[in-house]
């Protein structure tokens, strides 16, 4: 039989994980086993911030629309259980950007959830 040599697909392998490593600070970047624990470290972080993330923005959102509300006479709590008790379904991203943007229709859903 022919000889077979082995070193082509660990190769490739090791390149892409370097490849994935660039940026990274000191060793992390160019030694194999180093930039595996760093990346295997990133991905882990990358998946736990992908859902921190959406709680950020919700939290944002809600900042926001207390914020406008403290001026009027209702809390964020009681506006949201008056849009639940009237089935209007307006999420709190649309809501904050309506608070922001555009002051008179928010003071309608406001009205409309009292």
């Amino acid at each position: 039989m022919a000889r077979v040599k082995r070193g082509i697909i660990a190769h490739k392998r090791r390149k892409k994980v370097l490849a994935q490593a660039k940026g990274f600070r000191w060793g992390r970047s160019t030694k194999y086993r180093l930039a595996k624990d760093a990346l295997r470290h990133a991905f882990e972080y990358a998946y736990r911030d992908r859902r921190t993330k959406k709680r950020v923005f919700r939290q944002d959102w809600q900042r926001t629309i207390s914020g406008v509300l403290a001026a009027k006479d209702i809390n964020y709590s009681k506006l949201i259980h008056g849009l639940k008790e009237n089935n209007i379904h307006i999420d709190r991203k649309i809501l904050s950007q309506l608070a922001k943007d555009h002051p008179q229709a928010f003071e309608q859903v406001i009205e409309k959830a009292k």
